[in-house]
């Protein structure tokens, strides 16, 4: 009797599997075509279209050229505008940082009863409209207002301080309004921050400050930077608040850009003015990220 021949079974699976790259799950990237058409079509395309206006040389949008970006760039005026935007939001995130650590360390150290109550505190002026923040720091930076009032209470000046329509009034008044853009993510991070470092370092005879500025800090930075992202874009286009309390006599790009689109009705210069403002911003937000991957590297 013939043997009967075994036919060897062929291990599909083992070799689909042996043949398939072990890179994890595939992702599908049409589901973000969506999104990516949104952002085409109403923030490149608008963008591009401020960049080709632009480039017109008459208010009439009949003539190309770049008379426009020359004008702008070439006069001190506007040159010391564009500084100006740049140094209130570098002033606003400085003024916000002083205020946000020690409200960071006072809530790190309450217990969770009160942290509701301060982060119910914290998220407070995201509840209200802009227009009735900026209208009620009037009321309180005013000649009559609660902080003169209050200065001359406890002596500290003999007459009323001027405080509206100043940079030092503006850029109170934004620390505040933009506080919880600091705050929020910088209190993500730091309660992330293991309390046995901080016992150690007080432990080794290191001071409250030095544990600060070795430990806490350094430990702080991702949420520091991510806070100053937020604080400077906000601040440095805060149209109402530059209008309402900085008033006519400081001039930023936001005003700048208002003034020369619905006032003037110089189209293109507003769009140069435009672009510059969205330029500087990101140069902004750049430079703080690159000085978030220095400091990882530390």
């Amino acid at each position: 009797m013939a043997a009967v021949q075994s036919t060897p079974r062929i291990d599909v699976a083992g070799r689909a599997a042996r043949r398939a790259p072990a890179t994890g799950p595939r992702v599908d990237w049409r589901l973000t075509a969506p999104l990516a058409l949104t952002y085409l079509v109403f923030f490149l395309t608008p963008l591009g279209l401020l960049f080709w206006i632009s480039l017109y040389d008459d208010i009439e949008l009949t003539r190309m050229g770049g008379s426009q970006w020359v004008e702008f760039l070439g006069d001190a005026f506007y040159r010391g505008v564009v500084f100006d935007t740049l140094k209130l939001g570098v002033t606003t995130i400085l003024f916000s940082t002083v205020l946000a650590y020690p409200l960071g360390l006072v809530f790190c150290a309450t217990g969770p009863r009160l942290q509701r109550v301060l982060l119910f505190v914290i998220l407070l002026p995201l509840l209200l409209s802009v227009v009735v923040r900026t209208f009620a720091w009037i009321v309180i930076l005013a000649r009559e207002g609660l902080l003169n009032q209050t200065l001359l209470w406890l002596g500290l000046t003999s007459t009323p301080v001027s405080l509206l329509q100043t940079e030092l009034g503006l850029v109170i008044s934004l620390s505040q309004i933009e506080m919880p853009l600091m705050l929020l993510p910088l209190l993500t991070v730091m309660r992330q921050i293991d309390p046995n470092l901080i016992d150690a370092s007080r432990a080794l005879g290191a001071s409250r400050w030095r544990t600060f500025f070795r430990v806490i800090l350094p430990l702080s930075l991702p949420g520091w930077i991510a806070g100053a992202t937020l604080v400077f874009a906000s601040s440095t286009t805060a149209f109402i608040s530059q209008s309402v309390i900085g008033g006519a006599r400081l001039v930023y790009l936001p005003a700048l850009i208002w003034q020369q689109a619905m006032v003037v009705y110089n189209w293109p210069f507003a769009a140069v003015a435009s672009v510059i403002l969205l330029v500087t911003v990101l140069v902004g937000i750049t430079l703080l990220g690159l000085l978030g991957r220095f400091a990882r590297t530390l």
